[in-house]
């Protein structure tokens, strides 16, 4: 028998044990969670899965799980509403992501994500570019992330529209098919080159978690490509051969060359020479996004600057031309 639809057996007032289906398979644990739990705000989601409330195959799991085809979901007894609904996504923001749109086809889209909203909400933020897509269109059976930008960091962003599809591009990423560039303004006359350097996550720093280059961390390569210099800053192109949290940011500042704009790992009188020259946020951008698509097309699409990064690399091209 193929299963088509997620099977469920329930006890009166106790838990639920939802089957995954081949289609369900691929999405994470906390999206699964919040399309049966409509009305549950995401920090009570997050809450559960960390107390060990929700069981996958009767163990515990993480909310990055992404969910297999036969998985069974132990999803605890959480009545709807039962806190402050989180706050919806205003229609400035859908507006404003639907417009940042660079290209859409039957399958997927890709949209220029603006820096400073994370591409989902949790850990103390009620919302994110998938949830304002979501809610901007309401009508969209499937909407999900093929994979992630860091808050900070505008540019290309690859969203799904069938699950499939969205199985069939995880793939394609997890092998390094995707051709991701950033643009990333960096500290100093520098004439970059490939940085391998392994990176652990979650380490402590007072009270604060940081990725940092360890002995035992993860594998993780970076290429940095000089595309103009200005005296004390570089303007680079860079290209992720790994995609580990916080990469090009960690791997600039082990080379000595921290990003312009980086409160976490870089430079204190560089970051301030820079805002005196109106720079407002971290200077990543991820410029290009190409991939051989599973129907055998191309997708290669640009994301430009955005208007604030432009004109600081205009004033500094005035002042170095």
């Amino acid at each position: 028998m193929i299963r088509s639809m997620s099977q469920t057996s329930t006890s009166p007032g106790g838990p639920r044990h939802v089957t995954v289906s081949a289609e369900e398979a691929g999405q994470r644990i906390d999206n699964f969670l919040a399309a049966r739990l409509k009305g549950v705000p995401r920090s009570r989601l997050y809450r559960i899965l960390r107390k060990g409330e929700v069981r996958v195959n009767k163990g515990r799991t993480q909310p990055r799980y992404r969910l297999r085809d036969g998985d069974v979901v132990r999803i605890p007894p959480v009545r709807q509403g039962e806190e402050n609904a989180a706050p919806a996504p205003t229609e400035g923001v859908q507006q404003r992501l639907t417009d940042a749109i660079l290209q859409e086809e039957k399958n997927y889209l890709v949209l220029n994500k603006p820096a400073g909203l994370p591409v989902h909400g949790g850990s103390g933020v009620d919302y994110g570019v998938i949830e304002a897509l979501r809610a901007a269109r309401p009508e969209a059976p499937f909407l999900e992330l093929v994979h992630r930008l860091d808050r900070e960091t505008s540019g290309c962003l690859l969203i799904a529209k069938r699950r499939s599809w969205l199985r069939a591009l995880n793939d394609l990423l997890s092998r390094g098919e995707f051709d991701k560039r950033y643009f990333a303004l960096v500290r100093g006359d520098w004439d970059g080159g490939l940085v391998e350097a392994p990176l652990r996550r979650d380490v402590r720093r007072g009270g604060e978690r940081v990725v940092e280059v360890r002995p035992d961390g993860r594998e993780a390569r970076t290429r940095f490509t000089p595309v103009a210099r200005f005296g004390d800053a570089t303007l680079m192109d860079v290209i992720l051969y790994t995609g580990r949290t916080h990469q090009v940011r960690v791997h600039a500042a082990h080379a000595g060359h921290p990003l312009a704009g980086d409160e976490r790992y870089g430079d204190e009188g560089f970051n301030r020479r820079m805002r005196e020259l109106g720079l407002r946020r971290l200077f990543l951008h991820a410029h290009h996004l190409g991939v051989t698509l599973p129907d055998e097309t191309e997708l290669s699409v640009s994301a430009p600057l955005e208007p604030g990064l432009q004109a600081l690399i205009d004033r500094l091209e005035a002042q170095h031309g």
